[in-house]
């Protein structure tokens, strides 16, 4: 389950109010940053971690829902969606410039494969005031920036990483800019989460990432494709938040269900096939996305709850 700090006032970074997190290993100052920091949603919980209640802005659909029969399926809460997603990965750290290893150029494979694919696919159902959500990525490659890497706690502070990377988003306000640091997770709860706000004024959607090496509470525990458990473990939380971006990427919300989870929430931790290919012929093993559709016809395999709605993108 996500968290969802409200309102979703990302445009003016102003009046975020935040839920309480539990051993996310940052100082409360940082979680309540309420008047710099724009909300934090679709936090992938790490394998087994129990968030707090929803924030109150999930807590008011619940009670209207009090009485009647609460659907599993996500529902549209007004808001824009992307209808095509121009990328570009951030390798945040002190330790980035002398790395060896797979994960940067695997990751630009990973982002460049997404686009097109039967994955980006499971979640095109879906649509908003500004269309319907496509499955074309225009990935823009990567940036190594090797000052030291800020913790998750504060999304104020990643927007400003991203501000300073990004000197020109893409005016259409489709970009995302995925952070991967070179910190560790410590004591937090989670592995991931994406947001939005404004660079130069124009609409960012942006995501954190900690290092997830040798990190058995985000571990996808991938035996099949070759990677790195690393890399294994950044692409699968990877798939989670870009899809959760894609569907819900800004005020006042798009679509996510009355407990306040996306479609990567709703499916965190499962994964129906060994592997999934990409359009590019790149293999990863990564959950499944949720689909309505899925889930109204009886088709999708069960997520953790046994609901079949969700889709293995394979």
């Amino acid at each position: 389950m996500k968290m969802r700090l409200l309102p979703l006032l990302v445009c003016s970074g102003a009046l975020a109010i935040t839920a309480t997190a539990q051993g996310q290993g940052n100082s409360q100052t940082e979680y309540l940053d309420a008047q710099k920091n724009p909300p934090m949603l679709g936090i992938h919980w790490a394998r087994d971690f129990q968030p707090n209640a929803r924030a109150a802005e999930e807590a008011k659909d619940a009670k209207a829902a009090a009485g009647s029969r609460r659907t599993a399926n996500m529902s549209y809460h007004g808001g824009v969606i992307m209808p095509a997603s121009v990328t570009k990965a951030i390798f945040w750290g002190t330790s980035w410039p002398t790395y060896s290893g797979d994960k940067i150029s695997g990751m630009d494979s990973w982002y460049s494969g997404f686009s097109n694919s039967n994955y980006a696919k499971t979640s095109d159902e879906y649509t908003g005031s500004n269309g319907t959500v496509g499955p074309m990525v225009t990935h823009q490659g990567h940036a190594i920036d090797s000052s030291a890497a800020a913790g998750g706690g504060s999304t104020s502070a990643i927007l400003a990483e991203v501000c300073k990377v990004i000197t020109s988003p893409d005016p259409s306000g489709n970009g995302y800019y995925a952070v991967y640091t070179d910190k560790p997770r410590g004591s937090a709860g989670y592995c991931a989460w994406h947001s939005a706000g404004t660079c130069s004024g124009i609409r960012v959607q942006f995501a954190y990432f900690f290092k997830l090496d040798g990190d058995a509470g985000c571990d996808p525990q991938d035996t099949t494709t070759g990677h790195s458990q690393g890399l294994a473990a950044i692409a699968n939380v990877s798939g989670h938040e870009l899809s959760e971006a894609r569907t819900d990427p800004a005020s006042p919300g798009a679509w996510y269900d009355g407990s306040g989870a996306e479609n990567g929430d709703k499916c965190a931790w499962t994964f129906n096939v060994p592997s999934v290919t990409f359009s590019n012929g790149t293999q990863w093993k990564i959950q499944g996305e949720w689909s309505n559709a899925a889930y109204t016809a009886g088709s999708g395999y069960p997520n953790s709850s046994g609901q079949k709605g969700c889709l293995a993108g394979n």
